[in-house]
């Protein structure tokens, strides 16, 4: 195995005093990122009644953030190991909070868009600096599994408190306001984190190369969006074409990591089973669980009728279940195996997503919380030790890159799972049969459908709504489904790819 695949023993391990603060500061940085990402599954109806977008703009705006971040994390957790990756969370953060005004002001889908699309630019900056730092902070691995797991509950945290204070919000005041809530963790996180972050770097960096940079979001970019086309119109010219595209500048960028002296992402990693696993199981989990997170804020108002308050909490089981999981979870990898942990957890989701094929509007809530709970936990602990397992296979001058290869993984499963999955719950929605008289604007998405039949006689709004909910429910059964396949099959590669595969002990 070449040497840069695995740090330096470390000896006579220094622990840095002020480490446990840093690492709060840390955690805000995360929450800044997974608040956002839930409170905009609770918004849609909202979005989806004052802009009014069509059901492609509607994907859009859900995944055109993770489309253009996958497409620059490498780029961005390069360019932390070369200038500094505390500089480059501070300033990703402070431009997060930024664009989320722009966000909360959106007047038309395309700016909607757009303001997404920038949200992404500041927000690649951010994940792959936390879990580079944390490496940098903790050398002692048993107090770095800890940090990890700590990471990755806050994420979990995250995802429970942005649907609980974005449904108090979107009760009291304007969608907008969701986004707005950036702003104080924005400053809270740039104020302490200037005085308690350490600094870190590659010593021997090299230039930052902007045409891998651009081979790297054209081919990101390119494929996913191929992907996203082609399940919702079909194998069009363009979207061949445009994947074809993606993929050759995919190949380019990684010939040319191959022949820099000092690439922005050394391809040599992925030689290692256990880094190339790990990577694999991130993504296609996170592919198979977003059609379940994209459309489960929906199912909870525009289905079952729930007040945007009472929906985020409804979604609190799998965020208890995840901040449980991640902080046992380095100690349970331990203690059994790393492929024991990450597989049983992956098979857990996926089991309690094909329990969730069986829903329906009249379903009650403990299957559903206990389903949650079973996700959050298997994903706390897969999660959890991936992240760990990824971060103790590079030297720590190589943190930022390789904590960026985690977060694509996450940020293209997340992409590529919601133009798939989400395709799947639109293409069947669209097919229902309404009343005569249903407006095309019913057919675009639930949302609208709702709002359609608040202006048509009672008969006919009941019989559009029952129609257009059935036919939503069936879509998201088949989505789960699918979602329940990937997870499975997943948990069985996980078990061979992670055979062997143990989290570092303290010398």
């Amino acid at each position: 195995m070449t040497s840069t695949l695995r740090p330096a023993t470390v000896t006579g391990v220094e622990r840095r005093p002020g480490r446990w603060l840093a690492l709060s500061v840390l955690v805000l940085a995360v929450l800044l990122v997974t608040v956002d990402a839930t409170v905009l599954g609770l918004a849609t109806p909202y979005i989806s009644e004052d802009l009014k977008p069509s059901g492609t703009q509607l994907l859009w705006i859900g995944d055109v953030y993770s489309f253009v971040i996958a497409g620059l994390l490498v780029s961005m957790g390069s360019l932390g190991d070369r200038v500094g990756r505390k500089r480059v969370l501070l300033g990703g953060a402070t431009a997060f909070g930024a664009v989320s005004v722009l966000n909360a002001y959106a007047t038309t889908p395309e700016l909607m868009i757009a303001a997404r699309a920038l949200l992404g630019v500041a927000g690649a900056t951010l994940m792959p600096a936390t879990l580079a730092l944390i490496r940098n902070i903790f050398p002692d691995p048993r107090e770095r599994s800890l940090a990890v797991g700590i990471w990755g509950a806050t994420a979990s945290a995250g995802t429970a408190v942005g649907p609980v204070a974005g449904g108090f919000l979107l009760e009291h005041f304007w969608w907008g306001s969701v986004f707005l809530i950036n702003l104080p963790v924005m400053a809270v996180l740039v104020l302490v984190g200037v005085r308690t972050l350490p600094e870190s770097r590659n010593p021997r960096p090299g230039p930052w190369d902007p045409l891998s940079v651009a081979l790297s979001l054209a081919g990101v970019i390119g494929v996913v969006y191929a992907v996203k086309d082609a399940a919702a119109h079909g194998p069009t010219p363009v979207a061949l074409a445009t994947g074809l595209l993606g993929a050759a500048a995919l190949h380019g960028f990684v010939r040319r990591q191959l022949t820099l002296p000092t690439p922005l992402l050394d391809m040599r990693l992925f030689r290692d089973r256990g880094f190339s696993g790990a990577v694999l199981a991130d993504l296609l989990t996170v592919l198979g669980m977003s059609g379940l997170v994209f459309f489960l804020s929906q199912y909870l108002q525009l289905v079952q009728g729930r007040a945007p308050f009472e929906a985020g909490l409804a979604e609190v089981p799998a965020a208890v279940g995840a901040v449980a999981a991640g902080l046992a979870a380095g100690r349970a990898a331990r203690r059994f195996s790393v492929r024991a942990v990450v597989s049983g957890g992956l098979a857990a989701v996926g089991l309690a997503l094909a329990v969730l094929t069986k829903l329906s509007a009249s379903t009650g809530y403990p299957l559903l919380g206990a389903a949650l709970l079973v996700v959050g936990v298997g994903a706390g602990f897969s999660f959890t030790v991936t992240a760990d397992v990824i971060l103790a296979a590079v030297p720590k001058e190589q943190a930022g890159a390789a904590s960026a290869v985690s977060e694509t993984a996450y940020e293209l499963g997340a992409a590529l799972g919601i133009a798939l999955l989400g395709s799947i719950v639109t293409g069947v929605y669209r097919g229902f049969s309404g009343p005569p008289g249903t407006p095309a604007q019913a057919r675009e998405s639930l949302g609208g459908a709702v709002e359609a039949a608040s202006a048509l006689p009672r008969p006919t709004a009941e019989a559009l709504l029952t129609a257009a909910r059935d036919s939503f429910v069936h879509g998201l059964h088949l989505a789960s489904g699918a979602g329940a396949a990937v997870l499975l099959a997943t948990a069985a590669a996980a078990w061979f790819l992670l055979k062997g595969r143990r989290l570092e002990e303290a010398p």
